[in-house]
This record gives C-alpha cells, structure tokens and sequence, in this order.
C-alpha cells in the first residue's frame, strides 16, 4: 500500500512513518520541516527503499498537487498541523492559514488526484485531529467526549483543528471524497518536542530547572502513548468506515499535578539528583487563559468496530518515555536552541499579529 503522510517529520507523524514502513508500506513524507519537525526522528526509515521525503509546505496548493499526482497514494494520512496551545494564543495566524487553510488545500488537491484517478474505491482521505474539538469536562468520571459530543473549542489551536475537521466532512458529503477522522487525547512517548508538558519536565528536572506547572495541577488529561496512537491510526486509515470519526484515547486520566510527580518519582529511581528529590523543583505558575479543565475519552467505537485497545498503563509509558531521553541527549540538546523552547508561552500578552 502507497500512504502519502503529511507533517511526517513530526512527533506522531514521524511515529506512523516508523510504523508503516515496518509493516512493509510504501511512505511519502510531506513535511515543511517548521520548527517542531526533525528529520533525525526518522533517520531509520531513511535507509529504507520504502520510504520517500520532499519539502512541501501544505499551505503551497500547487506543491501538495504536484506531490499527490507524483506519489499517486491509495491513502492520505494528514497530520500536518501547528498543535501547541501556547503558541496559538501568542500567534494564532500561523494556525488559521496551516490547520484551516492548508486542509483546505489537501482536501482539493485530494478530491483532483481522486477524481482524475476514476473515483478508485481503495482511496482514502484520513485527517488527523485531536479531543480538544470538544472544550472542556467537567470532573465527573461517567463523562466523556464521545464522537457526538458537540464542538466547543476554546482556544485558537482547537479552534483551528475543529474547522479543519468540519471541512472534512463537508468535503465527504458535498464531493462523496471518502474520507475518516481521528480525534486524539494527549500523546507522549519518545521523539516529543521539548516545548510539551511530559519533555519539558523530564529536561528541566535534568537540568535542575523549576518544574513548571499552571495553576494548581488540577487540569486532567488523558495519556495516550505515540506508538499505541501510531498503531490506532493505521488501523482507521485501512479499515475504518468511510465518513466516520473515530476518537483514540489512552484510557488514562490524571491531573497535571500526578503526572509530574510520577515523573519526578522514575527519575529519581532512574537517575537521583545529588541532594534532594525531582518534586522539590515543582512550581506553580499563572495559568495559561482559558485553561480546558478536563479531557477524557470515550474510545469504545474503535474498541468495538475495529479491535483497538491501549497497550500500556500511563505508568510503563512514563518509564519507557524517561527512559529514552536519558539515552537520547544527542537527540534533545539542539532541540532547545529552537525559537521559543524554554520560553514562557501563552499568557495572552503577546502582540496581536
């Protein structure tokens, strides 16, 4: 199978690159290599005659055309997206003309290629998005974002990201384009960039930094481990009924606070600081504006129509996530000369664009 992944230098783009190529799929990599993508996340499936790359920025419609036609894929896997929270609150430009502008690019250049190509029924349009479409929970368990749950984004990024999914499906019902949705609780695993939550404490808490955490850790999200999405996301991409979403989570809430402290508590049992523990470094911050208090979700569709389930507890992601940073510095380390790393984003006190 030929699967054309867009935003394929990234963190979970790069972790389906991996994927497909070991399943023995043939991969084009579309990625405008911005700050957050790193082409050393794949440097195994660089060695592979299964695996292609070329810079196209999603926003350039004659590129993404260009590169369509050239790659001729039975499948289009868009992950392609600015997707930090911060960063969309300081400059939410950047994500309306990328998440919203350039989906619309894909989703046209898609329909031609399709079009042009007899309407093959083996062709699929999967665009990739998050449960941040949904706003926020309120702190009771039994609730949970389901694929009905109304849209109510309430920052720019998932603004942006609940466009984009209503122009998907307008694009299935007004074109018949074939098309499926994911919606994705947090991700984390190895090759994440180090402006995110889980990377910035296990760098910070190395370096002897604060830990920072907004407001007072209450904020619940659910984990889902990269590779466990990864795996989700082929399985959708290959079986899932066409015009359907389908939300992915790890089946694992905790607050904020929890979180870094089981953090703090592998490092310590991994690597121990000379005097002291990791949560001594934890600090409360001012919290970013319009913080979501609670995600959750519901991923019994994908459980019940397609098999998938999570592999790992948040617990054995941490441990393997902790891991792989203390073995991979030469990978981390440039990371953090980047524009913005280590740098308080998101307090709504930047310039208007």
């Amino acid at each position: 199978m030929k699967i054309l992944v867009t935003g394929g230098a990234g963190f979970i783009g790069s972790a389906v690159v991996r994927l497909a190529i070991e399943r023995g799929h043939k991969v084009f990599n579309l990625d405008a290599l911005t700050y957050a993508a790193c082409l050393e996340n794949l440097s195994e499936a660089e060695a592979s005659a299964f695996y292609q790359f070329k810079r196209c920025d999603i926003r350039n419609r004659e590129a993404v055309q260009e590169a369509i036609n050239e790659f001729e894929p039975d499948i289009i896997m868009h992950l392609a997206a600015e997707s930090h929270v911060d960063r969309s609150i300081d400059g939410p430009s950047d994500f309306i003309e990328t998440n919203i502008n350039g989906t619309f690019n894909m989703l046209e250049a898609a329909r031609k290629y399709w079009e042009v190509a007899g309407q093959p029924e083996s062709f699929r349009f999967h665009h990739i998005s998050t449960d941040e479409v949904y706003g926020s929970l309120p702190a009771d368990p039994e609730i949970k974002f389901t694929e009905d749950t109304p849209y109510d984004p309430r920052s720019p990024y998932s603004a942006s990201k609940a466009s984009s999914d209503h122009l998907v499906r307008a694009w299935h019902e007004t074109y018949g384009l074939p098309v499926v949705i994911t919606n994705c609780s947090n991700n984390y695993g190895p090759y994440h960039f180090p402006e995110k939550l889980i990377p910035v404490v296990i760098l910070n808490a190395l370096a002897g930094k604060p830990l920072p955490i907004y407001g007072d850790g209450s904020n619940i999200r659910d984990w889902l481990y990269v590779e466990d999405h990864a795996e989700a996301l082929l399985l959708v991409a290959e079986r899932g009924e066409l015009g359907r979403s389908y939300n992915i989570g790890g089946d694992n809430e905790r607050t904020n606070l929890e979180l870094v402290r089981t953090i703090c508590s592998i490092l310590d049992r991994l690597q121990p600081r000379s005097e002291g523990l990791y949560s001594d470094l934890i600090t409360f911050v001012t919290d970013r504006p319009g913080h979501d208090a609670r995600y959750a979700i519901d991923a019994s569709r994908i459980r019940d129509e397609l098999g998938w389930k999570p592999s790992v507890t948040v617990e054995e992601g941490l441990e393997r996530t902790v891991t792989w940073y203390l073995e991979h510095e030469a990978w981390w380390q440039p990371l953090l000369e980047r524009k913005g790393v280590g740098v308080r984003l998101g307090t709504g006190k930047a310039k208007a664009a």
